[in-house]
């Protein structure tokens, strides 16, 4: 993989801005210090324990929430919820209720003023994308963990968002699913230049696909290009274990093991 750790924006490009962002619930902070800036195109990976503030600060970013200091910044076309998708780490349909993969990508356009050939043109693009076309028709409980994922990514691509934002999700699958997964969201942001914020705990994904990287830990953030986050020195004093990382000479790709084992 090439590493895009450090690509050439022009300036006031910016999607995203935070400066000494305090961010949290009532006035209790949840996470202070935040610095950080996503440009269009780039790859974040939000790393850290439950409850550290990573959704918090998606939230914040999306602005669901406001943030109690410091300055923050989003660009003015983000305003506008269709061009942000979201995908969970589940389903949040009732199970009982039966619905095809058609029907569920379809909700993606709720709220959004879309006429009848537009929401075709739409749907089909979607499921094209996440290899789920000829499936349209299936019902929704009858696809596997990697397939019900690939809905949830279609219902959020539908709406064609700039800003996709995916909430832990490789929880649950299987390897060949992660990896299917993993590989077509890094198509989606070499290929078609979206903007993807990725909430997870595995550092071996991050290491891999990540452009840019944010350590939530101890109630602050540490955020950066990859290469400069993933350092033994950052690993060791978020993660207290002796963490290293390498390069991997034949394609530029992290690799990260422990101190004294194998890759």
């Amino acid at each position: 993989m090439t590493d895009r750790s450090e690509p050439s924006h022009a300036s006031g490009d910016a999607l995203f801005e935070a400066r000494d962002l305090c961010i949290g619930y009532g006035a209790t902070a949840v996470v202070r210090d935040v610095n950080l800036t996503i440009h269009p195109g780039d790859f974040w990976f939000l790393l850290g324990p439950n409850g550290a503030g990573k959704t918090t600060l998606l939230r914040t970013l999306l602005g669901l929430m406001p943030a109690l200091a410091g300055l923050f910044w989003r660009h003015p076309d983000l305003g506008q919820l269709y061009n942000l998708g979201f995908v969970p780490q589940r389903c949040d349909l009732n199970p009982t209720l039966p619905t095809t993969i058609r029907e569920f990508v379809l909700l993606g356009l709720v709220g959004l003023h879309v006429d009848a050939d537009a929401r075709r043109a739409r749907l089909t693009w979607s499921l094209d994308r996440v290899g789920l076309h000829d499936l349209a028709h299936h019902d929704y409980w009858s696809l596997s963990g990697g397939q019900r994922q690939r809905a949830l990514l279609a219902r959020a691509l539908v709406r064609q968002p700039a800003v996709l934002v995916l909430d832990e999700p490789t929880i649950g699958l299987d390897p060949a699913a992660e990896v299917g997964l993993l590989g077509l969201l890094a198509e989606l942001n070499r290929d078609e230049r979206r903007t993807l914020l990725l909430v997870t705990h595995d550092l071996a994904i991050a290491a891999q696909y990540a452009s840019h990287v944010a350590f939530f830990h101890d109630g602050s953030v540490v955020a950066g290009p990859r290469r400069a986050m993933l350092t033994r020195a950052n690993l060791e004093r978020i993660y207290g274990l002796p963490l290293d990382v390498s390069i991997d000479p034949a394609n530029g790709d992290l690799r990260i093991h422990s101190i004294g084992g194998h890759p």
